[in-house]
Parts: structure tokens; C-alpha cells; sequence
């Protein structure tokens, strides 16, 4: 891995990756022992077995399934050198160590119980959406949290600008929303998961704000209502979060109807434990 990956990490959506990003190298991508160097004891699959990050196998139409199951099983991530995509989600599993276990333990689970069948089933669907798109957003205020989940985006974003970067805090999970946003684009959309957090933890140092987000999005995803359906998880336009795109700084920016839709009526959306 030897090739440049970017000079933006320093925005505010790679914030949940700020401490490892701090560790490797800047002027290139990491090596597999520097990546693994970063990967303590804790840091393990579904199935118990140490993460490390290792050259892919040669791909095969059943390489997804395969990926999910050596995972599991040896602990190893295939990781392909000099790949955006794939260095994004090895700092995941460091970021998010015990959410991204349970995600593979799920995994894991379905493609052993659903051997032979075509279909990949609702609960992957669910797990791949977060696990690629996913955002872990801590909330210290039940009224911002209803707007979101109500997709009133101008009146949380722009109306109570000043409440929601005080109470609430958005840290990227799915490694495609942080490879998208190497080039951000209007209509970048992510899954959120909304955790109920104590104003105490929102001023914490990031570290402590991680574990325990980890934890708690962990203990949501543990539970069978997790997996019930693609809809469980709110979308939420990323660019329109206050700091994430320059132009959001103009209240016109919100009545782009097309980025900053409306929700479906009756829309559920999930909320951590």
C-alpha cells in the first residue's frame, strides 16, 4: 500500500477516524503491518478470532459470502492495497470494533442458515446499509432528534442550527459514505442510527465518545428489531449537517428539494438503546 490517498482527512465527517489517522502515515496508504499494528486485543470478529487485515483471495462469484465467513472464523479483513474503499472500512473495524463484530456475527449467521438460497434476505440487506452507508448520530435533545427522524431538515439544520451543534453529534460508520466524501456530491445519503446521550458525553474527549457509541450501537444491532427491515434506519442527507459542506451556511441551501426531500409517511426510524 504505498500510493497517496488524500490531503482531506482533516474535514469534519472523518472525525470518528481523527485519532487513527493521527497514527499512520501521511503521504500514503498504510501497509498491512502498520494497519494491523493498530489493532489491539479487543478488536475481534463476530466469531472471536483477532482481527487482521490481509491481501485479498482471488475473487469468485460467492466472494462476499466468503468474505463475511474467513472474517468470522480466522479474523481476517481482505483488504486491497491502495484501495480507498477497503483502507476506509479496515478503520472502521478500529473505530467501531464492537459494532462491526456484530455485524459479521449477523452476517455469518445468515449466509450459514440461508446456504442455497438465492436471495440475499431483508436482514443482510439491513446489515450491508449500515455497514456501508451507516451514521451513529449521539443526541442530547429528543426534540432535534423527532426532526430528523421526521426529515424537517431546514427547521433542524438551519431554523436550530445553534442547538444541533450543540446536542448533537454525527460520527460516520459505513467506510462508502467516508470514500464518498473524498469527492462530496449533493445527494450523498446516509442510514442513521440515533443513540440517546447525556450532554456529559457530547463534550467528553472523542476517544471516550466512540467507545461508548460503539457499545450502545453494538447493543442496538444485537437485537432481533434491528434486522426487521431496510427501513428501520432513517436516511439523512449528509451535506446538509452545519460544518459539512461550505454552501450550508446559506439558508437557501435547504430548499433544494431534491437533496432534502420529505420522508414517506409513516416513516419509522431507529434509535439506539
Amino acid at each position: 500500500m504505498a500510493a497517496r490517498l488524500t490531503p482531506a482527512l482533516d474535514a469534519p465527517i472523518f472525525a470518528a477516524l481523527t485519532p487513527l489517522l493521527g497514527r499512520l502515515p501521511p503521504d500514503r496508504f498504510p501497509r498491512y503491518d502498520e494497519l494491523n499494528a493498530l489493532a489491539t486485543p479487543s478488536v475481534a470478529s463476530g466469531g472471536g478470532a483477532p482481527i487482521r487485515f490481509v491481501p485479498p483471495a482471488a475473487a469468485s462469484r460467492e466472494f462476499s459470502a466468503q468474505y463475511e465467513v474467513r472474517i468470522f472464523e480466522t479474523g481476517e479483513v481482505q483488504t486491497r492495497p491502495d484501495n480507498r474503499h477497503d483502507l476506509f472500512n479496515a478503520l472502521v473495524w478500529l473505530a467501531f470494533p464492537k459494532t462491526k463484530a456484530v455485524l459479521n456475527g449477523h452476517h455469518y449467521e445468515q449466509i450459514k442458515s440461508r446456504l442455497g438460497e438465492r436471495l440475499r434476505g431483508t436482514a443482510r440487506d439491513v446489515l450491508t446499509l449500515f455497514d456501508e452507508g451507516g451514521v451513529v448520530v449521539a443526541s442530547a435533545d429528543a426534540e432535534l432528534a423527532a426532526l430528523l427522524r421526521g426529515f424537517r431538515w431546514k427547521e433542524l439544520f438551519w431554523r436550530r442550527r445553534a442547538e444541533v451543534l450543540r446536542s448533537l453529534r454525527f460520527y460516520v460508520f459505513g467506510h462508502a459514505i467516508y470514500e464518498k466524501a473524498l469527492e462530496p456530491y449533493k445527494g450523498v445519503t446516509a442510514k442513521v442510527l440515533i443513540v440517546d446521550a447525556a450532554p456529559e458525553l457530547l463534550e467528553a474527549p472523542l476517544e471516550q465518545q466512540l467507545t461508548e457509541l460503539d457499545a450502545r450501537a453494538a447493543d442496538y444491532f444485537s437485537g432481533p428489531q434491528a434486522l426487521a427491515s431496510t427501513r428501520t434506519l432513517s436516511p439523512l442527507p449528509i451535506l446538509g449537517i452545519p460544518g459539512w459542506e461550505p454552501a450550508n451556511a446559506r439558508e437557501e441551501y435547504y430548499d433544494d428539494a431534491a437533496q432534502f426531500r420529505p420522508g414517506r409517511s409513516g416513516e419509522p426510524a431507529a434509535r439506539g438503546a
